[in-house]
């Protein structure tokens, strides 16, 4: 088809918790293990991102803007791939509404190669590895065995050994007490001189103040009967779950490596992989996302529409 070909008016909507059902009943069976397709994800940064859907011709079509503004899209979730059609909706979109090219964001491999296919030559691909998300299998996390992870298992038994703890689910009941750990972890941190952890901060509260109706699944560690650790996240598709959020309390050591693989190991056997999401290029997080061997990175591009 013609790229210059005219193209229907999408209806876009906010995302709120009242559309879970609907949009996970795209993203649940969609192959792709992009941590940016997490329902809680949508919803919660959506303070930000202004993110909005739309459904056409049998696809989800998600769109937000980008840190600077400008107009974006994720690639449109259905059976196969997306027509010509239906990326030519997008750039009349685009246009219309700012005048800026067709952008689609947080393309996966496979999104690229079936974007040029699609229209040869039309786009322009950027890659950024800060975006990357690291996959892991759930049964390396949850019992940590190898010569690999001699270390984490180090970790582990050195807090099974130190202190008087308990695992448990995470339920709206609990709330009150990882808020509460957040605040202590952000005085830690001194969260009131990074904006980036301000951003983080929102989303979290949003999303423990939506616990259930975002669907979300959560563990907390005690210790000694006082909380030290908490986590949450929810299925990205049928097959990999994704961790959201970790939070300890760093003057108990062992504690992330615990609430990591307690969490692991009580997530459903279903889901082979977990997705502890992306670095942002911050050498710390980095060297410690890494630490947990990853089997994979999901590596997220951005392909700009150039005629």
């Amino acid at each position: 088809m013609d790229p210059k070909t005219e193209s229907s008016v999408p209806s876009f909507r906010p995302v709120t918790p009242e559309d879970k059902t609907l949009i996970t009943s795209y993203t649940l069976s969609c192959p792709w293990q992009n941590c940016d397709l997490s329902f809680s994800n949508l919803c919660s940064w959506r303070f930000m991102y202004d993110t909005l859907y739309a459904e056409l011709n049998g696809f989800l079509i998600l769109k937000f803007k980008t840190e600077e503004g400008l107009p974006a899209y994720m690639y449109p979730i259905g059976k196969g791939h997306p027509p010509v059609e239906l990326l030519l909706t997008l750039r009349d979109d685009a246009a219309r509404t700012t005048g800026e090219p067709l952008r689609l964001m947080g393309l996966c491999r496979e999104m690229c190669e079936s974007l040029e296919h699609l229209m040869p030559g039309h786009f322009h691909f950027e890659h950024d590895r800060n975006c990357a998300d690291y996959l892991y299998l759930r049964t390396d996390l949850a019992t940590l065995a190898g010569k690999k992870m001699q270390a984490k298992r180090n970790h582990v038994n050195k807090f099974m050994r130190t202190y008087r703890y308990e695992y448990m689910p995470l339920t709206t009941d609990r709330i009150h007490e990882c808020l509460d750990l957040e605040a202590e972890w952000c005085k830690q941190n001194n969260c009131e001189q990074f904006e980036g952890m301000g951003f983080e901060r929102r989303a979290l509260v949003y999303a423990l103040f939506n616990y259930d109706a975002l669907g979300l699944t959560g563990g907390v560690l005690h210790v000694d009967g006082n909380i030290a650790a908490f986590t949450f996240g929810m299925p990205i598709n049928h097959n990999t779950f994704g961790i959201h959020i970790e939070k300890a309390d760093t003057r108990i050591e062992g504690a992330y490596a615990m609430i990591n693989r307690e969490f692991a190991a009580h997530i459903p056997e279903q889901y082979t992989y977990l997705n502890r999401e992306e670095d942002l290029g911050l050498e710390g997080l980095r060297k410690a996302k890494l630490s947990y061997q990853p089997v994979a990175l999901v590596e997220k591009d951005t392909a700009i529409l150039i005629y």
